[in-house]
Parts: C-alpha cells; sequence; structure tokens
C-alpha cells in the first residue's frame, strides 16, 4: 500500500491509526506461513458509506489529474462488471450536469 500512495511509512501509519480512531476502519491480525503478524485494514460500516464519496474523489482525480499510466483501479458492478460513475440522480432517476445542481439553505436545519 505505501509504495502505491508514495507516502512515507510513518505518515501512512499515522493516517490509517487516524482513520481506526474514527472508525472508518478497522484492523485484523493476520499471519503468512514463515511471517511475523501483520494488520490488514477493512472498511467498517462507516467506511461502506464513504465509498460513494471516495468513488467521487476518485472520478474527479482520474479526470482532472489524470496518471500517466492511467487510473489505479476501475469502478464496476460486482454483479455484471460493467463500468459505473458517480453523479447526480433526480428523484425521477434523471442524471443531473453538476452545473444544473444549486446548494440551497434547508430552512428546517439548525445551522
Amino acid at each position: 500500500m505505501q509504495s502505491s500512495l508514495g507516502v512515507a511509512p510513518n505518515l501512512l501509519s499515522a493516517r490509517l491509526k487516524l482513520l481506526v480512531e474514527a472508525g472508518v476502519l478497522r484492523t485484523r491480525t493476520y499471519q503468512e506461513p514463515g511471517s511475523r503478524h501483520r494488520q490488514s485494514y477493512h472498511l467498517t460500516r462507516a467506511g461502506e458509506e464513504l465509498r460513494l464519496v471516495l468513488a467521487a474523489l476518485q472520478q474527479w482525480g482520474d479526470r482532472h489529474r489524470p496518471r500517466p499510466s492511467g487510473p489505479s483501479s476501475l469502478r464496476r458492478t460486482r454483479s455484471t462488471g460493467e463500468a459505473v460513475s458517480v453523479g447526480f440522480i433526480d428523484e425521477e432517476g434523471r442524471e443531473v450536469p453538476c452545473a444544473d445542481v444549486a446548494f440551497v439553505a434547508n430552512r428546517g436545519s439548525a445551522d
């Protein structure tokens, strides 16, 4: 993971620890034969709910900050393998262009 992200080990460790403390990730201990115990990281339920946000950020990066080697991963359905993208959908199920979406105050909100 560290080499694919291009970050220092101490920085990656600190960020993973923060995500575990925030309840986004959980760890599992595993051990391959002849190796020391290691931790694998997995999304929690709260982390799973961030999948849409992460996919949107990845999609933005692929479009506006493309890597010379192409995207590091693709978004596909588990059931059919077809490509999927993130976007705004109205109540009728129609895709709405970003430029047509307005964020308006929620009058019932306390903030």
